[in-house]
């Protein structure tokens, strides 16, 4: 039985996924077996993929599937005592892996999960430790009043420190614990699992670390792409129905909002932001042609997207009904 078991989902992106499996084989000495979720692959690189790298365990994904979705189908195959979740645009420069499972021989019992820093590819800190994740931290990093770059009580610490919830671009948790809490909760589709996850482990008593010693590259998204205005609103989506059952948690989470004061307070904040977005990115040029200036296509992305969220605030779709309503409508333009 390999001590680790590590998952990572790529969507058809070999030029990410392929310097991190060769980052995970230098830089690891515990016992792995490695899962790759190959989501939406091309036949080429899926061959390439199984070529290059025959120990790594590939399971195809074709269907249309959020990131919890696919992490489960490898998650459920898992066999270490251990797994580590990681983003397929990261990659070790230390052993990350060995670092955490020695982490955990000096944790208590409640200890979960333990994650390391992240940081850019430039060396700007990205993330230590998250924040506790209330609904108003929500709205405030919705508003752009927030950002997990700045120290809080549960961040930027030194050494392993208690944090607020798990980092879903890389953690190490106990594949018991995990299994016990229903694997990623299906209900999101694209965040915040990562987050419900956290924030029900330490609704059940157990606890998140952070290893600030122990550090990983995260590419992370931070341009907006042709997939936003899918993406974004099943983002909201989700976060409204997490925040507004965030006393009453469970998985899977379903759509049903159990305090509809708090989703009616977040959704009536966030139309109002939007509206107010909406009318900036109407008084500005914009264009989708192919001659538009990447400032252009940028204005017109967002307006698409603003336009989007505002459209599913109050909603009683699923984060995946939303996403694949849009995601269609995106590729048939």
């Amino acid at each position: 039985m390999p001590e680790v078991s590590i998952i990572i989902v790529c969507m058809n992106r070999p030029d990410n996924l392929f310097p991190c499996l060769d980052s995970i084989r230098l830089h690891t000495r515990v016992s792995y077996e490695t899962l790759v979720v190959a989501y939406m692959f091309s036949k080429g690189n899926l061959e390439d993929l199984k070529n290059r790298y025959p120990w790594v365990s590939v399971i195809e994904s074709q269907e249309l599937r959020g990131f919890s979705e696919n992490n489960n189908l490898a998650l459920r195959q898992a066999k270490g005592k251990y797994c580590f979740v990681v983003n397929d645009d990261t990659w070790m420069k230390m052993p990350v892996i060995d670092a955490l499972v020695a982490d955990f021989s000096q944790l208590p019992a409640a200890a979960a999960a333990v994650q390391p820093a992240t940081y850019y590819p430039d060396g700007r800190p990205q993330m230590c430790g998250r924040a506790d994740w209330t609904p108003w931290f929500y709205l405030k990093h919705y508003f752009h009043l927030a950002d997990e770059t700045h120290p809080t009580k549960w961040t930027y610490k030194q050494g392993l420190f208690k944090t607020g919830t798990i980092n879903g671009a890389c953690f190490l948790i106990k594949t018991d614990v995990f299994r016990d809490a229903g694997w990623f909760d299906e209900t999101y589709t694209f965040t915040p699992e990562d987050v419900a996850l956290g924030l029900l482990l330490r609704q059940k008593g157990m606890d998140i670390y952070t290893d600030s010693q122990t550090s990983i590259i995260h590419i992370g998204n931070a341009t907006a792409s042709r997939l936003t205005p899918a993406i974004k609103p099943t983002k909201v989506r989700g976060s409204l129905i997490l925040f507004s059952n965030y006393h009453h948690l469970s998985s899977p989470q379903g759509t049903a909002c159990k305090n509809r004061f708090t989703y009616w307070a977040l959704a009536l904040s966030i139309g109002l932001f939007e509206c107010l977005r909406g009318i900036k990115y109407s008084l500005l040029p914009k264009s989708l042609s192919d001659n538009a200036s990447p400032q252009e296509r940028y204005r017109a992305i967002m307006a698409i997207t603003s336009k989007n969220v505002r459209s599913i605030l109050f909603s009683k779709e699923s984060p995946k009904d939303i996403f694949t309503r849009f995601y269609k409508q995106i590729i048939h333009e």
